[in-house]
């Protein structure tokens, strides 16, 4: 014969809390988000430290629609964030434009940069299909 036990209100004391404690729960997900804040920013990086050209007009395009190119002042060079040997230049720039299904580029080069070397790259963009070509440059006084 089996004994239960029973309170003042007719309940087991034996019986199960099951409630699940969500302030664990709430602090993994605000780190998650933390984290791809930053790295969605991080993304948005041309991937080379680059000093753009002051303007005081810009002229913005939606950045999905456009394949940027970088040049850095000791001439490296990045297509789209990644950066690229001067020999895959070309075969880069096509495949990527290929893969954005765009013609426009834009060249983002460090004021320091060898103009003749942004001109070489714009040139391999048109040969590889590109159409609209824009220059990169940071809303602000311009150095005269």
């Amino acid at each position: 014969m089996s004994m239960s036990v029973k309170d003042n209100n007719g309940d087991d004391d034996d019986s199960i809390v099951a409630e699940i404690n969500m302030t664990p729960m709430i602090d993994i997900m605000l780190v998650l988000l933390i984290i791809f804040m930053v790295s969605s920013t991080a993304a948005l990086e041309s991937g080379m430290d680059i000093e753009l050209p002051k303007t005081t007009l810009t002229n913005e395009k939606k950045e999905a629609e456009i394949l940027v190119i970088s040049l850095s002042k000791d001439g490296q060079v990045a297509v789209h964030g990644k950066k690229v040997s001067n020999a895959d230049i070309k075969r880069s720039i096509a495949s990527t434009l290929a893969e954005l299904k765009t013609d426009s580029v834009m060249l983002e080069g460090d004021t320091s940069a060898n103009l003749g070397k942004a001109i070489e790259i714009m040139d391999m963009a048109k040969v590889a299909g590109a159409k609209n070509f824009s220059i990169a440059a940071e809303e602000g006084k311009s150095k005269q």
